[in-house]
């Protein structure tokens, strides 16, 4: 459907209240664009409100085409009563009923109150500009229930968002723009591939560069976004969450012109290893990138999960596990390069042979083990001394330390010179550009959560 700006109906036409939505273009593309904004009573939500969201949420459905709302709110309206929650629930379930069909993308241009800041909770992407705040109990009732005094921004604004929450995906103060720049990546719904750009930069550049982007010294960090730029198109990559669970980098990027979703570990921060956030964050965008047809691309560089009581605790069985299911469940295509270090359930869970990849490839220095050669040799050898120590952990990493164990045993399909990664990739892109799976129906599964 082809709609212009001057021609484009009005959903919920007639009816009053503080939501306005209309079909649009953003960036060269028909949405349905829904507007909260603070001009009535501060943006509060009544019955009529939540009835337009809950329309136009459904008629980007009908359509095929994305759902973006721009939202300003104090919440649900008082003077609506038990309607506006109503009227709210309805918004919810038919933005729920959007989640995998067509991409969902909100954009927070200041303070969202209670009810309504559970729905950008619902949306797959989340925009917050500097004035933004979202919060659903906000600071008087904190201080009233726990005693702890605390401020709108420091509880709720964009900053907290996006280091703490990870509710906030991108932060920019042209929230268009930033939609916008969302979009190029993303089909129109999930029956689409993601659209394919021109770009300049040949399939064939070889990647000279990255023969000497990993220290020399295994303990030292590098920034595996440089990874990301010397293989992808122009250097560009749209980074997703920047600011929250560093440890893992999650962004879109092109290889040949296609949008891919790269999920790589970080070894500037915490050495790559994964803990509850970080596999939480993956997670989300594995399955974001498979309901909407973007391939993955994982680069590996992790010594394993991070240690820590009040980790296990707070439950790094379930979400470790819960990359893993995401992984699992995949269907797009998946290519997995071991960078340097993998080890352990870490390695696992980062798209390994075993949870299902199509193509597992590995730098010559990577090492593809079970753990590193100090905590092999302290399990299989713990009665030798020092320096019989220092041997065994020398013949351990002559050994088990590199990939061609694992390529002996299928589990990495090729060993390739980093010069030549950016051509590997995109050519095994193309072989899977086809790859189709057929989905065995079920009313949903039941992961890990």
């Amino acid at each position: 459907m082809t709609t212009r700006p001057e021609e484009a109906p009005d959903v919920g036409k007639g009816i009053v209240g503080a939501v306005t939505s209309v079909v649009d273009r953003i960036g060269g593309r028909n949405v349905v664009v829904c507007r909260a904004l603070g001009s009535m009573r501060r943006g509060a939500i009544t019955h009529a409100d939540g009835v337009r969201l809950g329309e136009a949420a459904d008629q980007a459905r009908h359509l095929a085409i994305p759902f973006v709302f721009f939202v300003a709110s104090s919440g649900a309206d008082v003077h609506d009563g038990v309607a506006a929650l109503h009227g709210w629930g309805r918004a919810a379930a038919a933005i729920s009923r959007c989640s995998g069909q067509v991409p969902v993308i909100a954009a927070a241009t200041g303070p969202v109150v209670s009810g309504p800041a559970l729905l950008l909770g619902l949306s797959d992407l989340v925009v917050m500009s500097a004035e933004a705040v979202a919060y659903v109990s906000g600071p008087q009732m904190v201080a009233e229930f726990t005693g702890i005094q605390i401020g709108l921004r420091e509880l709720g604004g964009t900053a907290t968002h996006s280091r703490s929450s990870g509710l906030c995906t991108v932060e920019s103060d042209d929230v268009d723009g930033a939609v916008a720049e969302l979009l190029e990546y993303l089909p129109s719904n999930t029956d689409e591939l993601p659209p394919v750009a021109t770009v300049s930069d040949s399939v064939l550049r070889p990647t000279p560069e990255l023969r000497t982007v990993i220290p020399d010294r295994k303990a030292a960090s590098y920034d595996v976004r440089d990874v990301i730029r010397s293989v992808g198109d122009d250097g560009e990559l749209r980074e997703l969450w920047p600011r929250w669970a560093g440890q893992i980098v999650t962004a879109f990027a092109r290889l040949g012109g296609m949008p891919v979703g790269v999920v790589a570990n970080q070894p500037r921060i915490l050495a790559g290893t994964l803990d509850i956030a970080a596999s939480q964050k993956a997670a989300r965008f594995v399955r974001l990138c498979d309901a909407f047809n973007l391939p993955i691309v994982s680069l590996v560089d992790t010594p394993g999960f991070l240690p820590g009581k009040d980790l296990e605790w707070r439950g790094m069985i379930r979400h470790g596990a819960e990359l893993a299911f995401a992984y699992a469940q995949a269907t797009v295509p998946r290519i997995c390069l071991i960078l340097r270090k993998a080890f352990g359930g870490a390695y696992i869970v980062m798209d390994s042979r075993g949870v299902g990849n199509d193509l597992c490839l590995a730098w010559p220095e990577a090492e593809v083990a079970v753990m590193g050669a100090s905590g092999a040799v302290q399990i299989l050898h713990r009665r030798l001394d020092p320096s019989e120590r220092t041997e065994s952990e020398s013949a351990y990493e002559e050994a088990y330390l590199n990939p061609w164990p694992a390529a002996e045993r299928g589990l990495v399909d090729e060993v390739i010179d980093p010069a030549d990664t950016r051509l590997a990739l995109c050519a095994a892109l193309r072989q899977l550009c086809t790859k189709r799976e057929l989905v065995v129906g079920r009313k949903h599964d039941a992961g890990p959560q």
